[in-house]
């Protein structure tokens, strides 16, 4: 949640986040689930601390998560729909075509189009 609002850009560097009880209370969980959370992003330098006064976004924290998670969009998505794509026969150039034409191109699938 911390991370998508990083990412996303609510957040930005040097920006104050909510303290561990905020963040509890708004979110309904248990306010040590909130601090482990909290912690493990200071633990990967996503958050600091400033005693006394709460936890904030680090100056390099967008271009971490971002790197992140293009390295796992990659891994968990790109790398097995271009294994299961060779399986199917379907070549490099097949899947960029689809993949150019954008949302919705496959015709038979929910929201597709057929091509004429």
């Amino acid at each position: 949640m911390i991370e998508n609002d990083i990412v996303e850009g609510h957040l930005a560097a040097d920006e104050q986040v909510p303290s561990t009880n905020e963040f509890a209370a708004h979110h309904r969980i248990n306010p040590a689930t909130a601090a482990k959370g909290i912690n493990r992003l200071v633990d990967d330098g996503i958050l600091y601390k400033k005693r006394g006064i709460g936890m904030f976004v680090a100056a390099t924290a967008r271009d971490a998560l971002l790197a992140k998670r293009k390295a796992r969009f990659v891994e968990n998505y790109l790398e097995p729909m271009l294994a299961e794509a060779r399986k199917l026969g379907i070549s490099p150039g097949e899947v960029t075509a689809l993949i150019t034409r954008g949302d919705g191109a496959i015709a038979g699938r929910p929201g597709g189009r057929v091509e004429s």
